[in-house]
């Protein structure tokens, strides 16, 4: 994790944490860094001076970062959850059997209702090149904390 120093375009200051610098770049690039005083998405990073000579603990796991994420992607992120959190509610979970009870649903094996599930990359490219609907649920970076 890296932490840089940013501004936005009316002077803001604030700091944030990214996986990496390329990670910033991206976050940037696509507008997804923004001020938290002002909302602007123009921001640069400032100059940092390196901590140095830190006892042990300053290199213990830092808390959790706060994210500065954009107003679309905020409201993006929200419908993705109530997307998943209404399809979770109302399908059933046939865990690993996924891919199993598609294909049972899908040629009239069993009973056509909504399900979810796990199944590999490998397991949902056969689902649909037999010609069975599937969809990944999305699963955001928040979630996965």
């Amino acid at each position: 994790m890296i932490r840089y120093a940013l501004a936005c375009e009316n002077g803001h200051g604030f700091e944030s944490w990214f996986p990496s610098s390329e990670s910033y770049d991206d976050q940037v690039a696509r507008g997804l860094v923004s001020c938290p005083h002002c909302g602007s998405v123009k921001v640069t990073k400032q100059v940092m001076a390196p901590s140095l000579g830190a006892s042990r603990e300053r290199f213990e796991t830092p808390a959790a970062p706060v994210p500065m994420v954009a107003e679309p992607e905020r409201r993006l992120r929200e419908l993705l959850r109530a997307v998943r959190r209404e399809l979770t509610e109302s399908a059933e979970h046939v865990g690993p059997r996924f891919a199993e009870e598609a294909r049972r649903i899908h040629y009239g094996e069993a009973e056509g209702r909504a399900i979810y599930g796990e199944a590999s990359a490998e397991e949902a490219r056969a689902l649909v090149d037999e010609g069975i609907e599937v969809a990944p649920l999305p699963v955001l970076p928040d979630d996965r904390n």
